[in-house]
């Protein structure tokens, strides 16, 4: 499979599958492709598979899209202003992903539920007590919000970071939770109570504008009608 990622702030993926190839996409993804593609939808094996997938922000069902009588393509574009990332998972390296950002995949990639290990990362990290991880073989696309920012932190290196801009981190880093440190911090300097500490070794990819963050700025914009 080969791709291409284009356009800004709205990027679109567009991939070229060789004969008989396959790709998995997330239910609504495909933007357009050529006549030759074959969809098929389904659970993506065990009902367990698919209630993973739903606990992890997406939908039960899977799309599965395979060129019939030689090469095809197919496209699937950003649904928020930001970027289209891709990783290469193997068995040596896997990523953990804020809930809803799987976009599309190799066939060999696997979706599975990644719990924070510590309740209390996810009940006020921001980032969720679900994310998803992502392991097997092939490349995976998932779709983030805002620019992205890639650090990689050294073993025991740590970063913290506000709600939500966590985007994705190698399985190798860990995440923890912080308390802001004074009362009157919390109380009036508008950052939370918490802040997200990761910790190496691994890479970490830090979103710009998270989706959560635009729905809060432009809330006091929207009338309610009352």
């Amino acid at each position: 499979m080969k791709y291409e990622i284009k356009g800004t702030p709205l990027p679109v993926v567009i991939c070229t599958l060789d004969r008989d190839e396959s790709m998995k996409t997330e239910k609504g993804a495909m933007s357009w492709m050529s006549p030759n593609m074959e969809m098929t939808t389904n659970a993506g094996g065990s009902v367990g598979k698919a209630f993973s997938r739903m606990f992890s922000g997406e939908s039960m069902f899977q799309n599965i899209y395979t060129a019939r009588g030689g090469p095809g393509m197919i496209a699937y574009a950003s649904s928020f202003p930001g970027e289209i990332k891709a990783f290469q998972i193997d068995g040596a390296h896997e990523i953990v992903a804020q809930k809803s950002a799987f976009l599309a995949s190799d066939s060999g990639v696997e979706m599975s539920i990644f719990f924070q290990k510590k309740f209390g990362a996810g009940l006020f990290g921001g980032e969720g007590f679900i994310m998803q991880k992502f392991s097997g073989n092939g490349m995976v696309f998932l779709e983030l919000d805002g620019s992205i920012m890639e650090y990689e932190l050294s073993a025991g290196q740590s970063l913290l970071i506000d709600t939500g801009y966590l985007a994705a981190m190698d399985a190798t880093v860990s995440i923890d939770i912080e308390s802001v440190k004074g009362i009157g911090n919390k109380l009036f300097g508008g950052e939370g109570f918490f802040n997200t500490r990761v910790t190496g070794p691994g890479k970490v990819w830090l979103q710009t504008m998270p989706a959560s963050s635009v729905a809060g700025a432009i809330a006091p914009f929207i009338s309610t009608g009352n």
